[in-house]
């Protein structure tokens, strides 16, 4: 299965997705006593290091969305970092036959190479969890079920509002941009035939966006479509817009669009449908209006409509009255018992989020807060960002601070403040490495949840 487009990402973010897709690169290094590897039932396959001098934890691996290709932790560098403080590493590939949306076989792939490290390297003296991108999620779902296997967890830009609101975020800004740019598609966002099919609707969408963006009605609708996908406002190589810059915030979403996001998340939502056998999103009955209130960006969509001298209630009447897709319900119940966290937690959780993720959203973390507080479990989990754009874009320093407040969380069982802002900092800073940019962060509600 070809992989899905996304090298045209601006430079900066480029590096951060490729690893949290695929994982890093693995390979000998001075400090490791071992490598190890295996095959579990399923044909997945599992990898392992273990450091000359073990300190006695694991750290179990959830890999992002892409190939099913084996990986042990979020990049080379920390890696790197990891084995030279003592932690030993595991992780798996997931199911190589089905499809990259591997959620139907991670977390017991996940579960199978902590078994197999026991059996095979060593029984480690405590086990945390951690993920990243689609791995956040499978991340979350071994907070969830893996008391009396892991101890903790560490969430990286996780995936973690689920496949379901995530398909129907993304069939949401599709829909719009097809409805006032290319008509033509507008009636075939889902059940494409193939992943080619996919890529093909991507390119086609991206070249009406680049279109529209020379008017500003083309703008102002765009704008409308980005409120809908959560699309943040910061693109790499730029500074923050202010709050009131409306056609500022506009101009560096455009830049996402521009630069392959829509490349990658078609195709991608093509995967989650194989996965579940079917469509799994929809928008028949979906108030337009009621869904763009319910968006941080209303406002600027409002300002940029006036300014074009378009009636934006005559655009999201369209928008309601054309929407007619429906979902598979029986692959929307499958992504929902396979591809959903949050429904409670067994062990302590800190999720780590830049606040300009273009690929997941950092609104999702608040969409995850709140199933976790329905289910009781909130003093459970905590979460933190860091002021940088891109997806997983996370320094060394940043990953290794928020695994020392897990083992705060651990060693005492309390948080204390070791997941507060300014001791996250404190701790990143202390590293003495590449840096950190913790942040005091409150996202905004997820948009396009049903």
């Amino acid at each position: 299965m070809p992989r899905p487009r996304f090298s045209t990402l601006a430079a900066a973010g480029a590096t951060a997705l490729a690893t949290a897709l695929i994982g890093p690169a693995t390979g000998a290094h001075a400090t490791m006593e071992g490598h190890y590897s295996g095959t579990l039932s399923d044909g997945a396959t599992w990898i392992a290091d273990k450091p000359a001098q073990w300190n006695g934890s694991l750290l179990l691996f959830s890999h992002g969305f892409g190939p099913t290709t084996v990986a042990d932790a979020p990049s080379t560098a920390v890696r790197q970092a990891l084995l030279d403080a003592g932690y030993a590493l595991v992780g798996s590939s997931y199911d190589p036959n089905g499809s990259m949306w591997a959620l139907d076989s991670a977390e017991r792939d996940q579960f199978a190479a902590l078994t197999a490290f026991r059996r095979q390297v060593g029984t480690p003296t405590r086990v945390i969890s951690v993920g990243q991108s689609m791995g956040g999620l499978i991340n979350a779902q071994i907070a969830r079920d893996g008391a009396g296997r892991v101890d903790g967890a560490l969430g990286l830009c996780g995936l973690v509002a689920g496949g379901v609101d995530l398909d129907n975020y993304q069939l949401d800004a599709e829909y719009t941009l097809a409805t006032f740019f290319d008509p033509a598609d507008a009636d075939k966002l889902v059940n494409l035939d193939s992943q080619t099919d996919a890529g093909a609707l991507a390119d086609r969408l991206t070249k009406a966006v680049e279109s529209a963006q020379q008017t500003p009605a083309g703008r102002a609708r765009i704008a409308l479509a980005a409120a809908y996908l959560n699309l943040a406002d910061w693109a790499p190589g730029r500074q923050p817009p202010s709050r009131d810059d409306f056609a500022a915030q506009e101009e560096q979403q455009y830049a996402w669009l521009a630069q392959g996001l829509l490349g990658f998340i078609v195709p991608a939502r093509w995967s989650v449908e194989q996965s579940a056998g079917g469509n799994t999103s929809w928008n028949k009955g979906v108030d337009y209006a009621g869904l763009l209130r319910q968006s941080a960006h209303a406002k600027q969509v409002e300002s940029l409509y006036r300014d074009a001298g378009l009636d934006l209630r005559t655009d999201l009447n369209r928008l309601t009255h054309g929407a007619d897709i429906t979902a598979d319900p029986a692959a929307v119940a499958h992504l929902k018992r396979t591809s959903t966290a949050g429904q409670g937690l067994d062990v302590p959780l800190l999720d780590i989020h830049t606040t300009a993720d273009q690929l997941v959203p950092v609104e999702q973390e608040s969409a995850f807060a709140g199933r976790v507080r329905r289910a009781g479990d909130s003093a459970l989990l905590r979460q933190a960002y860091v002021a940088r754009q891109s997806h997983c874009n996370f320094t060394t320093a940043e990953v290794l601070a928020g695994l020392h407040a897990v083992e705060h969380r651990l060693d005492t069982g309390h948080w204390n403040n070791s997941a507060t802002t300014a001791e996250l900092q404190h701790s990143a800073d202390e590293l003495g490495l590449d840096g950190a940019a913790f942040t005091d962060y409150r996202p905004n509600r997820l948009t396009g949840t049903r």
